[in-house]
């Protein structure tokens, strides 16, 4: 059978997505699966493991069926991922030992406090990233310590933990590879950045063994293939894997140094291409690894959101203001202003350039006139607000001349937001013709796997531009605009000190 198709599987926080590639890389068909998370304390974020491997079956046999192809058409595939979030499993039955643990979750953020008084700047120096409960390290720590069948099975030598591209490779290959990509490993705060190796000063810190951990790769090449019973009953190499956030800078063509993506999903994540130079963490920005290929290191400075398009989720099925995220939108530009309405969505605390584990979710400025349209325009405006807030430090940190920004993701599909983005940036924002642009650059790390493109050229000539938002906006309502922002936040930043 002809292998016509490049497979990329994009498994997020709240969905996982499938995408078929033709051989000119035309998007030919969509597979979509919700997953579903649960919240069993506050500060908790959990997901079913066997819950979520089904969905990269699910969402791939619809793309498949939708364009009447079977499995075995597909050339390669990439898989990325959420990057921090961890599984325990057992070797022997493969079944986790306990749920994910999602990477907004927040159960260890008071250890985080203990451990990063005393060794905050090893981590930092060895990972290139501030210790926090976001990272894998401790919530690693955490299933070793406080799940009984865990600590049963390490004692057996039959315990196996790690992000979620380990778990997915190692089900679709029947057991087969125990591996993980080096951009992901590096999410864990445990990979030296370095050695680009496990680090065994911090894993004895942690009380890690080094043995339950998988081995690293690079993002482009052989991660073996899967598994006919494992895998709608097919044979593909799977040769890309990388976190979700990396995968979407390459999707936008971002290989060139000072190139930057926002991405508006779950989070919010703002990454800038700082080729072969690292620049060291500074002021809440992290230093990050874009992608390694033939022992070439390409860097980037990461800002993080933790929380964008789950605001709006909030108002949908939270306080139910809201039917629909077109509805913000619309109610949104139905405003001439946000009647000095101010929304903090510290739902799990801050991220870049915060890291405030404490703060928590604020509405400010609220009168007897504000209305639901106050309350939507409020929640987009955020969004943009923190990613201001990030591209401010990205600029103050390295000497790259930034004049644009490429978004993707749902919230790319809000024309207040985008508009509005673009007025507090003071810059373009462009918006590509492909939108899914994280599948699109896990593809494209397939196809380099297997040799089918032969450099990240490609990658960046087959980007498009959809539409440019330009800045309308004065400096001076700006000014102000961003001022009051600052204020909000202040207010709601070391909320909940006792309560961790």
């Amino acid at each position: 059978m002809e292998k016509k198709y490049y497979l990329g599987l994009d498994q997020g926080t709240t969905g996982t997505t499938a995408l078929l590639f033709d051989r000119k890389w035309n998007q030919v068909s969509k597979g979509y699966c919700k997953v579903v998370q649960k919240y069993p304390k506050p500060g908790w974020v959990e997901h079913d493991g066997l819950q979520l491997y089904e969905t990269l079956l699910q969402a791939t046999e619809e793309a498949l069926r939708k364009i009447g192809a079977s499995a075995d058409e597909i050339r390669c595939m990439g898989i990325d991922n959420q990057g921090e979030t961890v599984i325990a499993w057992n070797r022997v039955t493969g079944i986790p030992v306990y749920s994910a643990i999602v990477w907004q979750d927040r159960r260890t953020a008071r250890e985080v406090e203990q451990l990063k008084a005393k060794y905050g700047n090893l981590f930092l120096e060895r990972t290139g990233l501030e210790l926090d409960s976001y990272f894998g390290a401790t919530k690693i720590k955490w299933i070793l310590e406080q799940v009984p069948e865990a600590k049963e099975l390490l004692k057996q030598g039959n315990l196996l933990v790690g992000t979620l591209d380990t778990w997915f490779i190692w089900k679709m290959t029947g057991g087969k590879q125990f591996v993980t990509d080096v951009v992901t490993a590096s999410r864990t705060c445990l990979m030296n950045l370095e050695k680009l190796s496990w680090d065994s000063e911090l894993l004895a810190l942690m009380g890690i063994p080094k043995a339950i951990l998988p081995e690293i790769r690079e993002n482009a090449g052989s991660f073996g293939t899967t598994q006919k019973e494992a895998f709608l009953g097919a044979e593909i190499p799977i040769t890309g894997s990388i976190v979700d956030q990396q995968a979407a800078l390459l999707g936008q063509g971002c290989t060139e140094k000072g190139t930057i993506k926002t991405t508006y999903g779950t989070g919010c994540f703002t990454l800038m291409n700082t080729g072969e130079d690292r620049i060291q963490n500074q002021v809440g920005i992290l230093s990050t690894l874009a992608y390694i290929h033939l022992g070439q290191q390409s860097y980037a400075l990461d800002g993080g959101i933790y929380i964008s398009g789950a605001a709006v989720e909030w108002l949908q099925n939270g306080i139910k203001v809201i039917e629909s995220p077109k509805e913000a939108d619309a109610l949104a530009l139905s405003m001439d202003n946000n009647g000095g309405v101010y929304f903090v969505p510290a739902f799990s605390g801050l991220a870049a350039p915060y890291w405030d584990s404490y703060a928590r979710g604020m509405m400010i400025g609220i009168t007897g006139g504000t209305t639901n349209a106050h309350l939507a325009r409020a929640t987009l405006e955020a969004t943009a607000y923190q990613v201001k807030d990030v591209l401010d430090v990205l600029r103050g940190v390295s000497d790259l001349d930034i004049t644009s920004m490429r978004v993707d993701g749902g919230g790319s599909n809000s024309r207040f937001m985008m508009q509005f983005q673009a007025d507090l940036l003071g810059m373009p924002i462009e918006v590509p013709k492909i939108s899914e642009t994280t599948g699109l650059g896990v593809a494209y790390l397939a196809a380099l796997g297997c040799g089918e493109i032969e450099s990240f050229e490609a990658m960046r000539s087959n980007w498009q531009c959809n539409h440019i938002y330009e800045p309308k906006m004065s400096v001076d309502e700006r000014e102000t605009l961003i001022w009051k922002w600052h204020r909000s936040v202040e207010r709601a930043k070391n909320w909940e000190t006792e309560t961790l």
